[in-house]
């Protein structure tokens, strides 16, 4: 069994359009006829541009060669070049094409994929929410208004939702981090109050802020959210300042969580290493299963806990489940 042939679809996600501007599924076949699916989340450059990198990593690092032989593929894509270093664009190719390596593998054997993982550990896995408008909501509006999200919140909880996420702190913006508004602040606290108000100890709060703050202004805003007890604050500072990370953990009582923008063990390790407790790998991006497998052994080894990040498609999905 050889891998031989590989197709790349750029999806549209169904409307309303949550999930990213695109879905990058690929598919590649064995010279025997089995088939893979994978899932590539590596935004950096358009879908043209990126087509051409999962094919370029597929053909001289894969083609011809065993789906068994996932670490040694790994290698030869990470070292290509003299590089040797995280790349989240060529990893984010290489992610994709080896979640399709394990689908073919499963269905080779006959067996699901965590079977050839050490087993199944949970028949049931915890899972959240993202809070977006309900059908009645101003789709605007729904953003900056703590009420709108409050019922959307207790709407969740009703379906049996756990945790519900929200980032009311302002857009991702390109700045390498800032200082919120006072104003910023004030409205993070509200959501947090309504919110808390609206759902109780039903559910955990999940605080997204995209990395947009200073560890200063990060900070005041760990403060004023802190009486809401939520679960995570997540991506506080932009992902490369983790001196800065530290810095915001050990001054906030809230988990800090980080991830969605890491790739390979080594950017995880040394968020580990800074403070992270919530570690999220977009599986798309950070590696695939193989890679996840050992970010999560790097994070029991730590005392942390895994999330597995998804603002991506269903194939994705189902890597992170396992």
């Amino acid at each position: 069994m050889r891998l031989d042939h590989l197709e790349i679809f750029a999806v549209a996600p169904p409307a309303p359009g949550w999930g990213g501007r695109y879905w990058l599924i690929v598919r590649i076949t064995t010279a025997c006829g089995i088939t893979g699916l994978g899932e590539v989340y590596a935004a950096g450059v358009g879908p043209e541009v990126m087509n051409a990198v999962i094919n370029d990593v597929f053909t001289r690092h894969m083609q011809g060669e065993h789906p068994e032989n996932i670490e040694l593929m790994s290698r030869r894509a990470q070292s290509s070049g003299f590089t040797q270093r995280p790349d989240p664009t060529v990893f984010g190719a290489f992610s994709g094409l080896e979640i399709a390596c394990w689908d073919i593998l499963g269905k080779a054997r006959e067996r699901p994929v965590w079977a050839l993982l050490g087993g199944r550990m949970n028949r049931h896995l915890r899972a959240y929410t993202y809070l977006y408008p309900e059908p009645h909501h101003n789709p605007v509006a729904f953003w900056t208004s703590p009420e709108m999200a409050a019922e959307s919140a207790a709407n969740r909880v009703a379906e049996g939702w756990t945790a519900v996420k929200f980032d009311p702190a302002g857009p991702y913006t390109i700045r390498g981090g800032h200082m919120p508004a006072l104003s910023d602040i004030s409205l993070s606290a509200e959501f947090c109050a309504r919110i808390r108000e609206a759902v109780g100890t039903k559910a955990d709060l999940l605080f997204g802020t995209h990395g947009q703050f200073t560890p200063g202004g990060a900070i005041r805003l760990a403060k004023a959210i802190e009486p809401y007890d939520p679960l995570w604050f997540e991506e506080p500072i932009p992902p490369d300042n983790l001196p800065g990370l530290a810095d915001v953990a050990a001054k906030t009582s809230i988990p800090i969580a980080t991830g969605e923008r890491l790739t390979t063990k080594a950017e995880f390790a040394q968020a580990l290493r800074y403070g992270a407790r919530i570690l999220q790998p977009a599986l798309g991006r950070a590696g695939g299963i193989w890679e996840g497998k050992k970010i999560a052994t790097l994070a029991e080894a730590a005392g942390a806990q895994l999330a597995p990040h998804l603002y991506a498609g269903p194939v994705e999905w189902a890597a992170n489940v396992h």
